[in-house]
């Protein structure tokens, strides 16, 4: 089982973007369970989602406290330390680095960095950054299929479609991928 935290700020589509990726892996024969952590429905506001894939059936019905893999949205929410706090060791962290330094992490970990906000920008898509976050995450993971990730967005928005879809696409190629920590 692989268990995931998305962690980003209201408005930049945490919630939609775990419900895609559970559904995305679902389509593909998996098993996915999703769920998220808000307080006061306002802008800018943390927000957390968290998804749990599987081969088989998902019992488990607890937070995730230490998840394989951290998708965040926004690098501000954490310090490096709060990351490997969080971090399982060898586990997968996708950082969306728009306008912020790398996090310099000690610990042994993949790690993918992606400008989503300048992608989504690039594509009219202002500061919802979802589409570009997943399908950076869609390349950096492997639990999905481009192709099942495209299909599912373009379910799931309920406008500017073929923005969303070339936003992800634009994520997918550009994502850069690297071991950190130990494995260097």
């Amino acid at each position: 089982m692989i268990e995931i935290r998305f962690q980003g700020r209201g408005g930049q589509g945490v919630v939609v973007a775990s419900e895609i990726f559970a559904r995305a892996c679902f389509e593909e024969g998996r098993f996915s369970q999703g769920y998220s952590i808000f307080g006061g429905e306002r802008r800018g506001a943390p927000v957390a989602a968290f998804v749990r894939i599987s081969d088989e059936k998902i019992y488990l019905k607890c937070d995730i406290e230490h998840p394989d893999h951290l998708v965040m949205f926004d690098s501000t929410l954490f310090s490096p330390a709060e990351i490997e706090a969080q971090l399982r060791p060898g586990g997968t962290l996708l950082c969306n680095i728009a306008g912020a330094s790398e996090p310099e992490l000690t610990g042994n970990y993949r790690v993918g960095l992606i400008d989503a906000q300048q992608i989504s920008r690039n594509h009219g898509l202002g500061t919802i950054v979802n589409t570009a976050v997943l399908g950076a995450y869609a390349r950096l993971s492997g639990i999905v299929s481009l192709d099942a990730l495209l299909k599912e967005i373009g379910n799931a928005v309920p406008a500017a479609v073929e923005e969303n879809l070339a936003a992800a696409r634009e994520a997918y190629e550009s994502v850069t991928v690297r071991p950190w920590g130990n494995s260097q």
